[in-house]
């Protein structure tokens, strides 16, 4: 059995494939997903699981150098850009219109669909090196 910290098979599976530049999503239960875009839905109800604690258990194993929000985040979702920035405080941040964001999907590994149900809670990773 795998001893890290993130046991789907399809999520260790992709964090495990990616290279120095590589993007990952994780995102809200509403986010549209291209249809090219692999989806590992992780939706079961309301809210579960939400989108920071599948966001803290793929940190446990993904290097990230720079992440990727909703510029509507800001006001639509205060609380949520505070808790992304007490999570990754050293992150090169930047905002995009989230129209942007959801045609970035497209060139994402994958999109990992939670059951969160609040507005903007949606992020892009861009994976870093660990040397």
């Amino acid at each position: 059995m795998k001893k890290g910290r993130i046991i789907n098979s399809d999520i260790s599976r992709v964090v495990a494939q990616m290279g120095h530049f590589d993007t990952l999503a994780i995102g809200d239960a509403g986010m549209p997903v291209p249809k090219g875009t692999e989806k590992i839905d992780l939706a079961v109800t309301n809210n579960v699981p939400s989108f920071n604690v599948v966001l803290q258990n793929v940190l446990t194993e993904l290097a990230v150098q720079k992440i990727y929000l909703a510029e509507e985040i800001k006001t639509a979702n205060p609380g949520q850009l505070q808790a992304i920035k007490n999570l990754l405080p050293d992150t090169e941040l930047a905002f995009i219109p989230h129209d942007d964001m959801k045609k970035r999907l497209a060139d994402t590994h994958a999109f990992i669909r939670t059951g969160e149900m609040a507005p903007y809670a949606n992020i892009i990773l861009e994976s870093g090196v660990t040397f």
